[in-house]
């Protein structure tokens, strides 16, 4: 997954800098990455411990 989010956000950097661009598949990696970004972050603090050992 990170290495999908890091993908995308070569893409999205490449794209930006890109004329013309296409806005709405722009917004739909943009929101792709977001997801992967919240999915990662929630699989990382399921693996930290909730209590300090």
């Amino acid at each position: 997954m990170a290495i999908e989010h890091a993908d995308l956000d070569a893409l999205i950097d490449l794209m930006a800098h890109t004329l013309p661009v296409d806005q709405l598949m722009f917004k739909r990696l943009k929101k792709r990455r977001l997801m992967l970004r919240d999915k990662i972050t929630q699989l990382e603090s399921s693996l930290r411990p909730s209590e300090p050992a």
